[in-house]
């Protein structure tokens, strides 16, 4: 089948798109006027809309054949940072941008949208085009749309995200465990307090923290096998009012990562027995809750090699590349978890994209976005 050249026109569509979007970003959850710009693009281009909770926006595009179907997704929340930079577009919403690259994923599923209502007779399968809301938090937007049927009648899915962690010029993925889970978690530590120059009349519960945080550690190092990566991790200490004086309780808050549901029970099972544990031997209490987010992000094996052959053949020969995995959380893990699918990678490292996601200065190489629509639209026309 010929290969794809994304025209001029498109090209300027994604990023007057991309910069419109940037310019108006929306938090998790409340992309309505975000979810109005596309069902108006949708619209116009006479693509059916099917009906899924706002403000995430479904459409729908029947193929050829129609024996298959495939959906394909972009993510399109913002997140609650102060931008900062000189650029032109940048965003005019006090404490709200684009610092992940959401703006430039549903612009390119745009463009993509764009190209199926004019050359969809080349088209063999249906595609269903989602775009989704609350990617950024719990819970997840994508485990929404699960819920309410997106993928009743979908056969495969594919998404990508516009990496800053890659090259500029490489695309690609892992075959397996590509993303980590993220659950939360908070322990609270009751024990008795007084003065700080009367220890002994006291159950220290910052003490007891200290030995929680190191035996913690000790989980990931002597409880999980060495080939299966976890993440502990604490970025909260909440305890006293003041130097001398021993408090009643102490919260320590954190994340735990893992690539694999195992290792995510074998985490949490032993951060419950050490909590326990350790405060019953300090004569303290203690009591650990978890606020569950999103599990692994696990690519199907089979149509993760059908990207990468797809890939090989529509780009340069050093275009793909096989990437490590990553311990950051990606919601369309939810997806995978229904149908076989693949989330991949396109690389845009380098001196225009500098800062790493969710930095107040990160922002999209747009040179990048003709590959991303260029990959969709390859799936889609080789999609069997």
């Amino acid at each position: 089948m010929k290969k794809v050249d994304v025209s001029e026109r498109l090209i300027k569509q994604v990023i007057e798109d991309r910069r419109y979007l940037h310019q108006h970003p929306e938090l998790s959850g409340e992309e309505f006027e975000t979810s109005k710009y596309i069902r108006n693009r949708l619209e116009a281009l006479n693509i059916d809309l099917l009906d899924f909770q706002a403000p995430s926006v479904v459409g729908f595009v029947k193929g050829s054949k129609g024996n298959k179907t495939i959906a394909l997704r972009a993510d399109m929340d913002a997140l609650p940072i102060t931008e900062e930079g000189e650029k032109s577009y940048i965003s005019k919403t006090p404490g709200v941008a684009h610092m992940c690259g959401h703006d430039g994923h549903t612009a390119v599923l745009l463009a993509v949208a764009d190209w199926l209502s004019r050359e969809g007779n080349e088209v063999e399968p249906n595609i269903v085009l989602i775009f989704q809301s609350a990617e950024e938090i719990t819970p997840s937007g994508a485990n929404q749309l699960v819920k309410q049927g997106v993928l009743e009648n979908v056969d495969a899915i594919f998404g990508i995200h516009l990496w800053q962690g890659l090259e500029k010029g490489k695309i690609g993925l892992a075959h397996g465990p590509m993303m980590a889970s993220v659950d939360d978690f908070e322990i609270t530590i009751q024990g008795s307090g007084g003065h700080g120059s009367m220890p002994h009349e006291t159950v220290d519960p910052i003490y007891v923290a200290t030995h929680l945080i190191q035996a913690f550690q000790g989980i990931i190092s002597r409880k999980l096998n060495p080939i299966h990566p976890g993440v502990i991790s604490i970025g909260k200490i909440e305890a006293g009012n003041t130097y001398n004086i021993i408090p009643d309780s102490a919260k320590l808050i954190g994340t735990i990562r893992a690539l694999s549901v195992e290792v995510v029970d074998t985490i949490q099972n032993q951060m419950v027995q050490l909590t326990e544990g350790l405060c019953k031997a300090f004569d303290a209490k203690g009591k650990i809750d978890f606020i569950v987010g999103t599990p692994p992000l696990v690519n199907d094996l089979k149509e993760s090699q059908f990207v990468e052959s797809v890939i090989r053949q529509s780009f340069e020969d050093d275009v793909f590349e096989l990437v490590d995995p990553v311990m950051g959380a990606e919601d369309f893990s939810y997806y995978l978890l229904q149908k076989p699918g693949a989330f991949i990678f396109v690389g845009m490292g380098g001196e225009k994209s500098m800062y790493p996601h969710h930095h107040p200065k990160f922002d999209l190489d747009e040179d990048v976005l003709p590959d991303a629509i260029k990959l969709f639209i390859e799936i889609i026309k080789n999609y069997k």
